[in-house]
């Protein structure tokens, strides 16, 4: 007697439900993450293995590479302090809404006197602004005045010694680097933190 073959029906997968998940990982995704604002000055890291993470408060970035600094500080109070007290050192005057521009503004490499047109920018054309650094001359040593100023104006906020961190290119020559640490020495900086770029074992 032949046998009688049964279709097997292999069915189907409802995949509404994994699309609804996609869309909200997405969705939670998009709506937490930040956008990277691009550096005013753009540096190639020297390669390291060392995963320490750098303060989220009460400290100061200095960024050396193709022969400028640039100068970045933590917190809005404290940068609107600090923007104050160098405006008392050089006579500059800023107004309410400079200051709280500067406040919420990233790193810049400009003379005082050149800062209010770094103000007036749009967040997305600093970066192109093409900044020649912070003057570090012994005649105008302004990064040594940024330096102190941000010590005290963190002091003044937050009741503790402001931090330094230096982020140099890793292709930028020995002695620009230690320009800026001598700067650090003479304020009696002995203790800072050097960026680096985290790279496998293999690299």
């Amino acid at each position: 007697m032949a046998k009688i073959k049964i279709k097997k029906n292999p069915g189907s997968t409802d995949m509404t439900a994994m699309c609804d998940v996609a869309f909200l990982l997405l969705t939670f995704f998009v709506m937490t993450s930040t956008a990277k604002i691009p550096e005013a000055l753009v540096v190639d890291l020297p390669a390291s293995q060392v995963q320490t993470k750098l303060p989220e408060s009460d400290l100061a970035t200095l960024t050396v590479g193709q022969g400028k600094v640039f100068f970045d500080l933590k917190g809005r109070e404290v940068r609107t302090r600090t923007l104050e007290l160098m405006g008392e050192k050089y006579g500059v005057a800023f107004s309410d809404a400079d200051k709280q521009t500067f406040s919420m503004m990233d790193d810049f490499g400009v003379p005082i006197l050149n800062l209010q047109q770094i103000i007036d920018m749009k967040a997305s054309d600093r970066s192109k602004a093409g900044q020649p650094g912070i003057p570090i001359d012994s005649l105008d040593n302004q990064l040594k005045e940024w330096i102190y100023n941000a010590r005290i104006a963190n002091i003044e906020v937050n009741d503790k010694e402001l931090q330094v961190a230096i982020k140099g290119d890793g292709k930028e020559e020995y002695p620009a680097i230690r320009k800026v640490m001598d700067i650090l020495q003479e304020q009696k900086i002995n203790s800072f933190s050097l960026v680096t770029g985290l790279r496998g074992k293999d690299f």
